[in-house]
């Protein structure tokens, strides 16, 4: 079945012209990478001031931010998990890097996560999690960390001994002749560079017969504003990317798409539960400004800004500052990005490609001669 052409509303990109400086801080939640999950706020007036403690508030030592921020740069010291928190608390492995101590010692996707060294880990944010699991200023290559797990009715315990870990954040393949396919998990420092490469790549592919591009962001979960705005401007001709409003109140601000980027290649945004944060700020700005189809299942709902605050005893807080919005004023917080080619829960991942595939051979055909 053939989904309806978006709606281009082209009247979004109105001549704005606004400033924003970026200041780095870090998002929590319950969903993320065992290296963490880093998000950029815009300025904000009044100081920490008017900073809000809400569900995404959490505090860290010095020791464990430092280690938890390593990931921006693309590599950390860890053992190679990725973490989803339940609504319920449950932590559970969404999957593992490969070659990793976790997927060398057979840890898989659906194993529950119940404590580490000790600790348990209900209920905690993942980011929390994420620095237990990283140990800190005792998290050495080669220092021993023990998790409990659980899968099915079994319990067990297995240590692992952390490692050096390159994660490449951006992947492409092609699942199909001429669909150049775009696999984000973070937005870390360069993401943008690779994504603009690959388009690059796609072009030239698209002008020899190709047919678009498949911009996957299931499991992504955020990453830095400053890549996220680099990544949308790759799509698109400069205008609105996300409006920031501060916590404190202050005026609005608005992140800017620099100027031309490609506006023409055939283009669907896959999406899931997982995705969110810096993930939904651009899915949300393909949309709104007409750019690409999304396909897949509402959004995590993460509109929420954090920024890090070092308070008197040396604990790291992370607090929120803002909320972002989507182009047309709509905030994702608590309600997600919502699909225009929606997907039950219970679609598995490979009818949701098969889905965004079929999506991207219609508009391909619309876009032909």
């Amino acid at each position: 079945m053939s989904p309806s052409r978006p709606v281009i509303r082209l009247q979004l990109a109105l001549a704005l012209v606004f400033a924003a400086v970026c200041a780095v801080g870090a998002g929590t939640g319950a969903w993320g990478t065992e290296g963490g999950t880093v998000t950029t706020a815009a300025p904000r007036a009044g100081g920490h001031g008017d900073a809000v403690r809400d569900r995404w508030t959490a505090d860290y030592t010095a020791q464990q931010f430092a280690a938890y921020s390593e990931e921006l740069d693309g590599h950390y010291v860890g053992v190679g998990l990725w973490l989803a928190r339940s609504p319920q608390g449950v932590v559970t492995v969404t999957r593992t890097l490969p070659d990793s101590p976790a997927a060398l010692a057979r840890l898989q996707a659906g194993d529950r996560l119940t404590a580490v060294d000790g600790t348990e880990v209900g209920g905690r944010p993942v980011t929390q999690v994420v620095a237990l699991l990283r140990g800190g200023a005792g998290g050495q290559v080669g220092s021993a960390v023990t998790l409990l797990l659980q899968r099915g009715t079994r319990d067990w315990t297995v240590e692992l001994r952390r490692a050096v870990l390159d994660e490449d954040d951006v992947r492409v393949d092609h699942p199909e002749a001429g669909v150049t396919r775009i696999s984000m998990d973070a937005f870390t420092v360069g993401a943008s560079e690779q994504v603009q490469a690959a388009v690059h790549q796609a072009r030239l592919h698209t002008a020899g017969g190709g047919r678009g591009i498949l911009l996957d962001l299931r499991g992504n979960s955020g990453g830095l504003v400053a890549e996220a705005v680099a990544t949308a401007s790759v799509f698109l001709d400069g205008g609105p990317v996300a409006r920031y409003q501060p916590a404190g109140g202050g005026p609005e601000q608005t992140l800017t798409a620099a100027a031309g980027g490609d506006t023409t290649t055939p283009l669907v945004v896959l999406v899931d539960g997982g995705t969110m944060s810096a993930a939904e700020l651009v899915t949300g700005a393909l949309r709104d400004r007409g750019r690409a189809v999304v396909v897949g299942q509402p959004t995590f709902g993460k509109g929420a800004v954090q920024e890090p605050q070092t308070l008197t005893d040396g604990v790291v807080q992370e607090h929120t500052v803002g909320h972002y919005l989507t182009p047309s004023g709509v905030s994702p917080e608590g309600q997600g990005i919502q699909p225009d080619v929606a997907l039950p829960p219970s679609a598995s991942p490979q009818a949701a490609e098969v889905t965004a595939l079929t999506v991207l051979n219609d508009l391909a055909g619309e876009n032909g001669p």
